[in-house]
């Protein structure tokens, strides 16, 4: 039994849900619209201010395409209404990012900068040049972006250089000692 597909999803005051007979939902909010297909066995129904998925079928697959469904639609409701944001630092002697225009110039030390297109979804905005946000209304978009950011320079064990998540810890390694 999936405890998290069968919770109802709570909809804010100003965010419309539409389903359709295929499937295909869209919500639209303050910030923005979003659509998505429900996979075949699942299907979702509007009451009230409340969204609710149900199940064709009792197999394993179903089962669990049944709780990721509804945290989607959870994750879409939620994008619309309030946005998502992941934080990332630079940590490193002369490393630093700047928005130019629709690009995200990073310096990460290499001989030559390194240039990141910016998504149309996606908001970039720096800070103190080494404190970067991104926000959007696409949890996944938003996740997977901070991502590529983070990947071009990822936190090294020795001294702590690199583009890391707000808040993670980076396991330290002791250098060599001469003898």
């Amino acid at each position: 039994m999936s405890r998290i597909g069968n919770k109802t999803i709570a909809l804010p005051a100003k965010v419309k849900v539409n389903v359709g007979t295929d499937g295909a939902i869209a919500v639209e909010g303050p910030k923005g619209k979003l659509n998505w297909k429900l996979p075949r066995d699942i299907s979702a129904k509007v009451e009230n201010d409340h969204i609710s998925l149900a199940r064709a079928a009792e197999t394993r697959s179903v089962k669990a395409l049944h709780g990721l469904s509804r945290a989607l639609v959870n994750n879409m409701v939620r994008g619309v209404s309030e946005g998502f944001t992941k934080n990332l630092e630079i940590e490193g002697v002369g490393f630093k990012a700047a928005v130019q225009g629709q690009t995200l110039n990073l310096s990460l030390g290499f001989s030559h900068p390194v240039l990141f297109p910016i998504p149309s979804e996606i908001k970039i905005t720096v800070a103190e040049s080494t404190k970067i946000t991104v926000q959007g209304i696409d949890k996944k978009l938003v996740g997977q972006v901070a991502a590529d950011i983070r990947r071009y320079y990822p936190p090294e064990p020795y001294k702590g250089k690199g583009v890391r998540y707000a808040g993670e810890q980076i396991r330290r390694k002791e250098g060599k000692t001469v003898q």
